[in-house]
């Protein structure tokens, strides 16, 4: 095989931030860490403020890399929520099955719905698959211009002593 032969596709991965959303104990970690690393713990301690993964995912002919957010459910952390879903291209939101209502809002405003298990595994990789299919395809920008601050030395100002 001569490296004239060899064709090399170099593939960019492209950045989705994804924040997990839920109340406590409804199994965002859980979930977060079946997708991520492929373990359940079943007694997952409560996550504090909010906890940050990643996880690479081949999607078609993209490299998809989740930032993921996990944020805490307590009621105390409500008030940072917007700040980790700020920018954020999708959101899942993980509540306890026995909620009836969830899969009916969930058709109802036309939202994307998929029932998951961290504890079987059943639909975790395919949540995050799908989502990965579903969001546009927008490529970093290359050599973007952004604002440039200049260093200029300070000014000299003269100093006065009250007490000599």
């Amino acid at each position: 095989m001569t490296l004239s032969s060899i064709i090399l596709l170099w593939k960019e991965e492209v950045p989705i931030k994804l924040v997990l959303l839920g109340d406590v104990g409804a199994g965002k970690s859980s979930l977060v860490l079946r997708f991520v690393k492929g373990q359940f713990v079943e007694f997952q301690e409560s996550t504090i403020g909010a906890a940050f993964f990643s996880q690479t995912l081949a999607v078609n002919d993209a490299t998809v890399k989740f930032e993921i957010w996990d944020t805490a459910g307590q009621e105390r952390y409500h008030s940072l929520a917007p700040m980790y879903y700020r920018g954020a291209a999708a959101a899942i939101i993980v509540y306890d099955i026995t909620n009836q209502e969830a899969q009916a809002y969930a058709q109802e405003h036309g939202l994307f719905f998929m029932e998951t298990s961290a504890k079987t595994a059943a639909n975790v990789n395919d949540v995050f698959y799908e989502i990965a299919k579903r969001l546009p395809r927008v490529q970093p920008v290359q050599n973007s211009a952004g604002m440039v601050l200049m260093d200029r030395p300070a000014e000299r100002v003269a100093s006065t002593s009250c007490c000599s």
